[in-house]
């Protein structure tokens, strides 16, 4: 009886982690499956990044789908937003389908978590399914992560400019800052996020934000970003060597109350 061959997959989220694993692994394992779970609501920059990926390390990526989309499961769920409570989005529109992708066979999922992180876990508990953390292993931090991306030529996604992770335009873990922000860089996303909000039958209002409207957080638009540069101005002169987007990293990070998925976020 032939063995079955142990596959090897790097899931890629657009975002620096995920990319650095695959610049630091695209040689070292030939044969390394590389995937995108596409839910079809993400950034233009997010795109634009993996085409930026595939150029440079001459790899392909598998754009893997929920065939039935956002929308049709926001109906499941009777309109009911995802939030950090109920990430349906996670479970139906990334985790299937990398498990549908995986199937029964065996596979080794390299995970882009820097040893300089303090967390762990998984994004399945298919025991058929392992997870390595190659950063972990090899003591690689963040600044070890960025010189990756700048040797590879790949860089950082212009998305950084604004925004401190990858994920869907209406993901409900993004901060104020990057709320107004989206309607700034994207004026169309951002109304249909404004639409996902209002758009029920029956009259009920869902907001992506606890207690707030979209449309409530653009009139304090000018609030938000006024306070935003205070904290910009504060970082820069208490670290003034540091990059811009680290500092922008380091002052959203401090309004995070909850940890993001893995599979979207790496």
């Amino acid at each position: 009886m032939v063995e079955s061959k142990v596959r090897h997959i790097l899931g890629l989220s657009g975002g620096k982690d995920s990319t650095a694993l695959a610049v630091l692994l695209h040689k070292e394992i030939p044969e390394m499956e590389y995937f995108f779970c596409d839910t079809h609501k993400e950034l233009p920059e997010t795109y634009e990044y993996l085409d930026r990926i595939k150029a440079r390390l001459g790899i392909k990526i598998h754009y893997l789908s929920e065939t039935r989309g956002f929308d049709y499961w926001l109906a499941i769920h009777d309109g009911l937003l995802p939030s950090p409570q109920r990430r349906w989005c996670t479970a139906k529109m990334k985790i299937k389908p990398l498990e549908d992708f995986v199937g029964d066979d065996e596979a080794i999922s390299y995970i882009g978590i820097r040893a300089d992180e303090n967390r762990d876990g998984y994004i399945s508990t298919k025991p058929n399914i392992k997870p390595v953390f190659p950063f972990k292993e090899r003591g690689l931090v963040k600044a070890d992560i960025i010189r990756l991306l700048e040797e590879s030529g790949i860089g950082l996604p212009d998305y950084y400019r604004w925004r401190s992770r990858s994920g869907c335009f209406f993901c409900f873990f993004q901060r104020k800052y990057e709320w107004v922000m989206l309607a700034q860089e994207h004026p169309d996303l951002f109304q249909k996020a404004v639409e996902y909000e209002t758009n029920h039958a029956d009259g009920r209002t869902y907001t992506w934000t606890d207690g707030e409207s979209l449309l409530q957080l653009l009139a304090r638009k000018d609030e938000i970003i006024a306070q935003h540069e205070k904290s910009m101005a504060k970082e820069q002169k208490a670290a003034p060597n540091r990059p811009l987007y680290e500092s922008l990293e380091k002052i959203l990070g401090q309004e995070d109350d909850e940890l993001p998925c893995l599979m979207c976020y790496l």
